[in-house]
């Protein structure tokens, strides 16, 4: 048997109305002064209120972040980490969407190990010890309330990652009650980046594991069977729920088995043009799965087996793993998603160098069940182009 290592968080907690335990959690965490990391949306929706009532009520004094946006730039998390010095808070909770969640977990370490922020990029850079660590999302997408990355911007279009078991939460807290404002393209975008996850974790070449395939199965399950019904009955709190769940255990999936091509070709889309990430995901994603059916077509297959009913499937690996990708194809438009990159406006002249681009994600592709050149990215980007 493979040899391998998992690594999660110590505790999830998943129910409706469960924001009600933050004060008891901080509690046992012995948080006493809480900064809370969140983006501008969340403020002006009032839903930071609801979290702030809540420390409130346990009497515990904190402080609020609240300038994250998309895909955060440097500025962003240092300006949050000067002021955890600055306030004196011994734990952060991290509220919101990936950018949220991403930045607080880089508060947490920085604010208390006084590395510097450009010391800590790449692989186990890390070396000091992070504050207590809450995370609770307000989107099924990104799962990184349980990873142990985050993602900053470093310049106009490129991005780098801090990757570390130390941004790993002590906690993250699914209520599917803080979605329910979700509008239906956010839902729909997230939706699909987490079940990429799932797809992504259970054909990763390296780190592949039977944890791993056991958690990306199960949120590929939940999803697939929630996705269409909380993305256009957004206020079904069991369809909300089960997405918040299944995005988790994805997140949890590819935490350990890491995403591959799909997520390398959709960087430079998100990079360039500033597309939202569940929808690069999107755009590039049967157009990867079709040119890793060779190689992974069995998988492929399995996968097409928990999502399609057993008289829908053919009997062939090959088979199923054209119908997997033509379930994803019949998703993208039930989701009202753009289904090509021109759709999406991207400019056909600029393929090569999303092309080249692509090719700079080397941590990723390394994971994919098939090689990817800098020709194979750019045919891929032609026929997401053009579409099936």
């Amino acid at each position: 048997m493979q040899a391998f290592t998992f690594n999660t968080v110590r505790t999830i907690v998943s129910e409706p109305g469960s924001l009600a335990q933050l004060g008891a959690i901080c509690q046992r965490l012995n948080i006493k002064r809480p900064l809370i990391v969140t983006d501008p949306g969340i403020v002006q929706l009032g839903m930071l209120t609801r979290l702030t009532d809540q420390l409130i009520h346990a009497d515990l004094p904190h402080t609020v972040y609240g300038s994250v946006v998309a895909d955060p730039p440097e500025q962003i998390v240092l300006e949050a980490v000067a002021m955890a010095k600055q306030t004196a808070i011994d734990g952060v909770i991290g509220f919101g969407g990936g950018s949220s969640m991403d930045t607080a977990k880089l508060v947490a370490l920085l604010a208390n190990s006084n590395e510097q922020l450009a010391d800590i990029y790449g692989v186990d850079q890390v070396r000091g010890k992070r504050l207590p660590l809450i995370m609770i999302p307000t989107t099924a997408g990104t799962g990184s309330e349980v990873t142990a990355v985050a993602i900053v911007t470093t310049g106009e279009t490129t991005k780098m990652g801090v990757v570390s078991q130390e941004l790993i939460a002590d906690v993250a807290l699914l209520d599917a009650e803080l979605t329910l404002g979700l509008p239906p393209a956010i839902t729909a975008m997230t939706g699909v980046d987490a079940m990429v996850h799932a797809v992504e974790a259970y054909t990763s070449v390296h780190k592949k594991n039977p944890y791993t395939d056991m958690l990306a199965r199960h949120a590929l399950t939940l999803m697939a069977e929630n996705i269409v019904e909380a993305t256009h009955n957004g206020g079904n709190l069991q369809a909300r729920q089960a997405m918040l769940l299944g995005a988790c255990l994805a997140g949890q999936a590819f935490a350990n088995a890491p995403v591959a091509a799909v997520h390398a070709l959709a960087y430079p889309l998100g990079g360039h043009y500033h597309l939202a990430h569940g929808l690069t995901n999107s755009l590039v994603l049967p157009h990867v799965l079709k040119f890793n059916a060779e190689a992974a077509a069995n998988w492929y297959a399995e996968l097409a087996e928990i999502i399609l009913p057993a008289e829908q499937l053919s009997s062939a690996a090959p088979a199923k793993a054209d119908q997997l990708i033509d379930y994803f194809l019949q998703l993208i438009e039930k989701l009202g998603l753009p289904a090509t990159l021109a759709d999406a406006k991207v400019p056909h002249a600029d393929l090569p160098m999303l092309a080249k681009d692509a090719m700079m994600q080397q941590r990723l592709l390394i994971n994919n069940p098939r090689q990817v050149t800098e020709a194979d990215a750019l045919a891929i980007y032609e026929n997401a182009y053009r579409g099936m």
